[in-house]
């Protein structure tokens, strides 16, 4: 059934569902997209190396940008000369903001956690800051960004004591996630006062523990949001265990809303999450990885910086459609990452975004065949059986 959402600005439909995993349309005002979808990460407003127009044709239909970094650089003040991120970066499509959460727990030792918000010292120039749940919804208002979220503390799984690190307790766990739930209801408040035409997420957190997931999950959903976000995974947790996490929070997740998991992950991952039905991803691992020469294929992964690629006239993947694969050698590649030209960095990416849409696209072509489960174990069976080369 279509979901209106809480905004104004959202419709999610399920279209056809193979177990759990399910294919849809996601209509903003700014387009529509097809899930389950990748999100490109373009923390600054860029996707590291490519054109807004290259991500166009690569078949991106929204991008992600972050909320923190965006504050700070440009600043609020430069791109509201412009109208919205949207003109300043040349993109016409949607663009989902994070809260600034993940970054500000990024800092460590520098922030200092309050009922009130985050203070910290800037990164950039040491200026004194205070991020709050009111003033995440405002920034991300100015950026007018289609998907915002709701600012949260991401409980860590490591926590550094006198005695080097242990995972957070129990009661750690809970403070953390109580505190996200009070700071979400600020966030749907002060989202409501702005009245902008965007949508909003929740985040569920918890840690690794079941009962405090199912209540941050209860206490969005009685909020009310217009999707519903995984947060606090792959923060150095065991696989096993972040996959427990994510099936089981997903289970409990509204059926009528979007449901993201944030920062996740390898395509394994990727397979596995739109297997309990997941429909929106994010992830900095297919451009991260493209700079540093560690291309995803059909096939397994390539490490093209090795030496055994030198001469190989053949392209990185016969079977894939994207220009980089079209055009030039693995042998062309292996040279350009070897003197670290940037031409190298843009072909790359262009190839690890176009498999990861790619492998998108046939997913939702699989579920809607009716063939999911066949289609992710033989995926992982033939990326395995080569393994990274």
């Amino acid at each position: 059934m279509p979901n209106e959402g809480g905004g104004k600005g959202l419709r999610f439909e399920v279209r056809a569902c193979d177990g759990r995993a399910r294919s849809g349309e996601l209509r903003l005002a700014r387009g529509v997209l097809k899930t389950p979808m990748f999100m490109p990460v373009g923390t600054y407003g860029a996707v590291k190396s490519l054109a807004p127009w290259e991500l166009r044709d690569l078949g991106a239909g929204i991008i992600l940008g972050n909320t923190f970094h965006l504050w700070l650089r440009p600043g609020l003040e430069v791109v509201a000369s412009y109208g919205s991120l949207h003109s300043m970066i040349a993109w016409p499509g949607p663009i989902l903001t994070d809260s600034g959460g993940f970054q500000v727990f990024s800092l460590g030792a520098l922030r200092k956690v309050s009922e009130d918000g985050v203070r910290f010292r800037s990164p950039i120039n040491g200026d004194a800051l205070l991020l709050t749940p009111e003033e995440s919804m405002r920034i991300q208002a100015a950026l007018d960004s289609d998907i915002a979220m709701v600012f949260d503390e991401c409980t860590p799984y490591w926590i550094a004591g006198a005695e080097g690190k242990r995972p957070a307790t129990a009661a750690e766990a809970a403070d953390s996630m109580r505190l996200s739930l009070r700071w979400a209801r600020r966030c749907r408040d002060e989202f409501d006062r702005l009245g902008a035409r965007r949508s909003l997420f929740g985040i569920v957190q918890g840690g690794m523990h079941a009962s405090l997931r199912d209540e941050s999950s209860a206490g969005l959903q009685e909020i009310g949001f217009d999707g519903y976000a995984i947060g606090g995974l792959s923060v150095g947790e065991p696989k096993d265990e972040m996959l427990a996490v994510m099936n089981h929070v997903a289970a409990g997740l509204p059926g009528g809303s979007p449901r993201y998991l944030m920062g996740v992950g390898t395509p394994e991952d990727l397979l596995d999450a739109i297997g309990a039905g997941i429909d929106m991803f994010d992830c900095v691992l297919p451009t991260r990885n493209a700079r540093n020469g560690w291309l995803f294929t059909r096939n397994g992964d390539i490490k093209i910086r090795n030496a055994r690629y030198r001469a190989d006239t053949a392209p990185l993947d016969a079977d894939c459609a994207c220009p980089t694969c079209r055009q030039f050698s693995r042998g062309y590649l292996h040279h350009l990452q070897r003197i670290d030209e940037m031409l190298g960095a843009r072909l790359n990416t262009l190839h690890n975004l176009h498999y990861y849409l790619e492998l998108m696209r046939r997913a939702r072509r699989a579920i809607e065949d009716g063939v999911y489960q066949a289609f992710a174990r033989d995926e992982r069976a033939r990326r395995a059986a080569r393994g990274v080369e």
